[in-house]
């Protein structure tokens, strides 16, 4: 065992942790086996290793990574028998496994469920070991220890990867610089203990408080997952702290963050879906879903009223309009009522009632309440239908920039979302062509329509007629 004497170290103490599990994820994962080496800082002082029965089936491919299987856990005590040992082993002491997060987090949502606490300082050797090893092409724990020449017997198994840990821990401990590196990492506003394994503290500490968006990159580049935000850097964080499985295997992989501000949340919403089209990322799943229209449509009542109503497109004959949730429908009603003195009754805004009392919607006409004529009334619905019909404009959607040197803007030409672009304030834009200048010319899709209709709905002063 190697004697540290020759650097001073903090005066912690250590337990180096490994486990094996029933999956992949944190939450609802099990534990089949623990190993604990608790390390006084110069050498290993106890050891507790043992296997543990998940109370649930082992899966066949978790069996053939670890060999560990229903058979071999069967008499094997619960986690709840050996909690007291676990406690007595770790207390006082510092959490240290390679890509410490997931350990930790299984045993604590495992105490969790116990009704217990389970609360440590932690540290990770894998960041560790990019900090105090810098270069190595790969930090997983099997290839790091044959670059370092460090023994790894029984891979895969809890207590010869604690062990394995044990010993690239004291090399790290022997370095000159480990012990104000460890310092920092322990200091909760370092949030070294919430960072992925694979990323740099220095790649997130570049990332900005703008809205805009951001795209997990892995190792070796490939893109993992594009989200938008208001604030790129608090979004960011947030990932990190969510212990859902989905991000827990999204954190594990990233080891670099791109970003690209966009100065508003319209524009880093259109980026985002413009990057997660190119792109395609595995951990992107709700634009990979399918987007389900619905469509306004007019049809005649018994008494000769026009009605329009809204449904799913594919139970509408003849739409006139698509749009893409029952919220912007029901705000395309409600300006269509504002603009044509339609009555929200017979725009269905207003279901079972009498005569009509919406509260956004100035009162009506009188076709309701026997004041109007059906022919007068159905006169402003055809109306209404051919400006709906007719809504092609060239429009232009003013929003903040990235700086306060600029706007940004959002160009719809005859009524189709064409891209998007950033004007310094002092720039003479006289023209149209003046404005092409700085276009960013995107693609139209069924989601930046979406996204782009929604907003008017909501935001109709935005907007400026070319």
């Amino acid at each position: 065992m190697t004697y540290l004497c020759e650097v001073q170290q903090p005066s912690f103490v250590y337990t180096i942790i490994d486990i094996e599990t029933t999956g992949n994820g944190i939450r609802g994962n099990r534990i089949t086996e623990i190993s604990i080496f608790r390390h006084n800082g110069q050498e290993i002082t106890e050891k507790f290793t043992s296997l543990v029965n998940p109370q649930c089936p082992i899966p066949a491919f978790i069996t053939g990574l670890t060999g560990i299987d229903n058979d071999m856990v069967r008499n094997a005590p619960t986690l709840q028998e050996i909690v007291p040992q676990i406690q007595e082993i770790t207390k006082d002491s510092i959490f240290v496994a390679h890509s410490v997060n997931f350990d930790y987090y299984v045993i604590k949502n495992e105490f969790k469920d116990l009704g217990l606490d389970f609360t440590r300082k932690r540290l990770c050797t894998v960041r560790l070991s990019r900090k105090i090893f810098p270069g190595y092409s790969s930090y997983s724990l099997g290839k790091l220890c044959a670059s370092m020449g460090i023994p790894l017997q029984n891979r895969h198994r809890a207590e010869g990867d604690a062990h394995a840990t044990v010993l690239l821990f004291e090399k790290i401990l022997g370095r000159e610089e480990s012990g104000s590196v460890i310092k920092n990492f322990l200091n909760a506003r370092s949030q070294e203990a919430t960072m992925p394994p694979g990323l740099s503290k220095a790649t997130y500490d570049k990332l900005p408080t703008q809205a805009g968006i951001y795209i997990f990159k892995d190792g070796k580049g490939k893109i993992l997952y594009v989200g938008k935000a208001i604030n790129i850097k608090k979004r960011v964080l947030s990932h990190f702290y969510d212990k859902s499985d989905n991000e827990v295997r999204l954190c594990r992989e990233t080891a670099h963050i791109d970003f690209e501000c966009s100065g508003n949340e319209l524009l880093a919403l259109l980026m985002e879906s413009a990057a997660i089209k190119k792109h395609y990322p595995p951990f992107n799943r709700a634009q990979k879903r399918n987007i389900v229209p619905y469509s306004i449509f007019c049809y005649e009542d018994r008494l000769g009223i026009k009605h329009l109503a809204f449904n799913k497109t594919k139970l509408v004959p003849v739409p006139l309009v698509t749009l893409y949730s029952t919220t912007d429908c029901r705000l395309f009603l409600e300006q269509l009522c504002k603009d044509f003195r339609l009555c929200p009754k017979y725009c269905h805004l207003q279901e079972n009632v009498s005569r009509c009392s919406h509260f956004r919607i100035p009162e009506c006409e009188g076709i309701c309440r026997d004041e109007e004529s059906v022919a007068d009334y159905n006169l402003k619905v055809e109306t209404a239908i051919t400006a709906m019909q007719s809504d092609s404009q060239d429009l232009l959607i003013r929003e903040k920039g990235r700086n306060p040197e600029e706007d940004a803007f959002i160009l719809i030409q005859q009524g189709q979302y064409t891209g998007y672009g950033f004007i310094p304030k002092d720039s003479s834009v006289h023209s149209f062509e003046d404005l092409l200048a700085y276009h960013s010319p995107q693609k139209n899709t069924i989601e930046t329509e979406r996204l782009v209709r929604s907003y008017l709905l909501k935001h109709p002063d935005k907007a400026v007629a070319l």
